[in-house]
């Protein structure tokens, strides 16, 4: 176990906020990680992207860091846009 899963252990057992935020805003990341690397993955700049979803490359750039805040809608358009499909599973 890593020193930042160590870290995340202890925080999480000692601190009931921490522990209640963790793993949405952890859900949230990583969602954004992987738009991010599926678009560079594409060869597609933020730009570039921004332009065939008519939208600004700050949204993008939001999109990418900020998942929490985006609609279903618009993670399959951002998809369809890398020539891929959005598939949502619930475990």
């Amino acid at each position: 176990m890593s020193d930042v899963e160590q870290y995340i252990k202890k925080r999480q057992q000692s601190d009931p906020e921490f522990a209640d935020g963790f793993e949405s805003g952890y859900a949230s990341f990583k969602i954004g990680v992987l738009l991010a690397q599926a678009r560079e993955e594409a060869g597609i700049t933020q730009s570039e992207l921004a332009r065939q979803l008519n939208l600004n490359k700050s949204t993008i750039s939001r999109i990418e860091h900020h998942a929490e805040d985006v609609g279903i809608s618009t993670l399959e358009k951002y998809a369809n846009a890398l020539g891929k499909k959005l598939i949502i599973e619930i475990a």
